[in-house]
C-alpha cells in the first residue's frame, strides 16, 4: 500500500494507554506487509419455537465486534533489514505493545492497526501464535511467522446507545402523523423539546410550524 506520493506504507500496531486511543504507548512497524488480512462479522441469533410446531425461527440477538486476521514475518536475515536482524527481540518488542499484561491499565494495551488510508482499526489483541521456521546453529531463531486475530474494540456507551432504539446518540425516522408537531416529536425522540430547531435545520424545513402527514423526518444523533 502506497501514498499519495508512491511511498510504501507500512501495517502499523500502535500501543495505547487508554480505551480513547490518545495516550500512546509505542507502536512496532511491520518488517513486510501481510500479502493479505481477513475481517471477520458475526451476527447472534437466539433460536425460538413456537408451540405446536417442529420449525424453529431465528430472532437477533447481538451483532459481536468485528475481527481482524493476518500474519506478520519476522526475519533476521539481514535479506530484508540490515538493522532488524534480532528475531526475538522484534517479537519482543511487538508483544510488549499488544500482547503483555499493562499493570497500569490492569490488561494488555489497546490498540490500533494502522495501514495507509486503508485500514485504521482501534482493537485489541485476543490470538497470537508463533511459528519459528529458520534457525542459527546455536538454535536462535533468524525467522518466524506470527499468525495475529483482533478484536474491534467498541466504546461502551456506543455499544449501549446502538442496544438502545430510543437513545438521543442514533439517528431516528419518524413518519409524520397528523397533529405532529416538531417540538413533540423532539422532546419525544430526545427528551428536550428545545432541539426542534436542529431537527427543522437537518431536514432542511421551511415551514417545522406545519408538517405534512406522511412526511418523513430524520433526527439526527445529539453531539
Amino acid at each position: 500500500m502506497k501514498d499519495a506520493s508512491g511511498r510504501l506504507q507500512y501495517l502499523t500496531v500502535v500501543g495505547y494507554k487508554d480505551n480513547a486511543f490518545s495516550n500512546k504507548i509505542d507502536s512496532y512497524r511491520a518488517l513486510i506487509n501481510p500479502d493479505k488480512y481477513t475481517q471477520n462479522y458475526e451476527i447472534g441469533f437466539n433460536e425460538e419455537q413456537g408451540i405446536g410446531t417442529s420449525n424453529a425461527s431465528i430472532k437477533y440477538k447481538k451483532s459481536a465486534p468485528q475481527g481482524v486476521t493476518f500474519e506478520l514475518i519476522f526475519d533476521g536475515t539481514g535479506i530484508l533489514s540490515s538493522s532488524r536482524t534480532d528475531v526475538q527481540a522484534e517479537i519482543t518488542k511487538f508483544k510488549k505493545i499488544a500482547y503483555d499484561y499493562n499493570g497500569e491499565i490492569h490488561k494488555p494495551n489497546y490498540v490500533k492497526l494502522i495501514w495507509g488510508k486503508g485500514l485504521s482499526f482501534p482493537c485489541q489483541l485476543t490470538s497470537l501464535s508463533i511459528n519459528y521456521t529458520l534457525f542459527k546453529s546455536d538454535g536462535s531463531p533468524l525467522r518466524a511467522k506470527a499468525s495475529v486475530s483482533f478484536k474491534e474494540y467498541q466504546n461502551p456507551k456506543k455499544v449501549a446507545a446502538h442496544a438502545d432504539p430510543k437513545s438521543p446518540d442514533m439517528t431516528h425516522e419518524w413518519v409524520v402523523r397528523a397533529g405532529d408537531n416538531l417540538p413533540m416529536l423532539a422532546h419525544r425522540i430526545y427528551g428536550d423539546s428545545s432541539q426542534y430547531l436542529k431537527v427543522a435545520a437537518f431536514n432542511k424545513l421551511d415551514n417545522f410550524r406545519y408538517l405534512v402527514p406522511g412526511t418523513t423526518i430524520y433526527f439526527p444523533p445529539l453531539v
